[in-house]
């Protein structure tokens, strides 16, 4: 197997090659973005709205992006032709570049631009099957302050605790709670329960990414007469729900039989849980 062949700053080069600055802001401070996406059969999914998303971020973030969304999506093309992975993850990851130590922005900076792609590794069958059980943990919404939206930041080191502490209690994921009490997301996912026939899920603000599935999905919902809410949630929501499932680009959509080992509706994947991920592959199929 060929070695894999990443993007940086203008150059297709081998993965153990590939080097950034260790004054690299994205390095030194998080400042960047990234974006991850999947290759299915080697076509991108939703590509216009994963660079729709990129290219708002990074204007709310004042990191101006050095091509145009032609020339990203020939260049995302090309690494994934080069890595023969048509079954892929794809991420694409943007910092402000190399300057001076400091909190300071150098405006004259080069941005910082990689392309990767890994081979795409799904989740156990056993978790499709049977669900995941999520941990609660409240006062712990992650958000980048200054900023009314949340945005897929290179400072992912709140995600990253939460995430190996929901593990150690033995969960799939961690469901992060605000200040109010109010459900925001997951650490890389978003969350959705159905209640009584109805679909809903938290609103995207400083505290929910707007996920692409989670775009998905709503389209697919209101396409099936299953009607779809965003609202704010409680406890109380999760508890009386029928269903629970999370969402993200790398599990789909992924149903939760548990939350902090308390069971959800009858503590199996439920009939919309279901049939959304159906639809949702056809979807796949569909349009790429």
């Amino acid at each position: 197997m060929a070695a894999p062949v990443v993007f940086l700053n203008g150059f297709y080069v081998g993965l153990e090659e590939a080097r950034v600055s260790v004054l690299d802001r994205g390095f030194c401070y998080g400042d960047g973005l990234f974006e991850t996406m999947r290759s299915y059969k080697g076509t991108i999914f939703r590509l216009g709205l994963h660079f729709d998303r990129l290219w708002r971020s990074a204007g709310l973030l004042n990191l101006p992006l050095p091509l145009t969304r032609m020339e990203l999506a020939s260049i995302v093309e090309t690494t994934l032709k080069f890595n023969s992975c048509p079954e892929a993850y794809v991420r694409i990851t943007l910092t402000r570049g190399e300057s001076a130590p400091g909190l300071l922005v150098d405006d004259n900076a080069s941005p910082t631009l990689v392309v990767f792609v890994k081979p795409f590794d799904p989740v156990p069958d056993e978790w499709r099957r049977d669900g995941v059980t999520v941990a609660l943990f409240p006062s712990s919404a992650c958000r980048t302050g200054g900023l009314a939206a949340q945005v897929k930041s290179c400072n992912y080191l709140s995600q990253i605790v939460l995430r190996n502490e929901a593990r150690k209690r033995g969960s799939a994921e961690a469901l992060l709670l605000d200040d109010e009490g109010h459900v925001t997301e997951g650490t890389t996912s978003n969350i959705f329960l159905v209640e009584n026939g109805v679909l809903k899920t938290p609103p995207a603000n400083q505290y929910v990414l707007p996920g692409i599935t989670r775009q998905v999905v709503m389209e697919i919902a209101r396409a099936q007469d299953l009607p779809c809410f965003e609202e704010n949630l409680t406890l109380d929501d999760l508890r009386r729900a029928d269903e629970v499932f999370l969402t993200n680009t790398g599990i789909e959509i992924l149903p939760v039989s548990r939350i902090d080992g308390v069971a959800v509706g009858d503590g199996k994947p439920g009939y919309w849980t279901r049939r959304l991920h159906q639809e949702f592959l056809k979807n796949v199929e569909d349009r790429g």
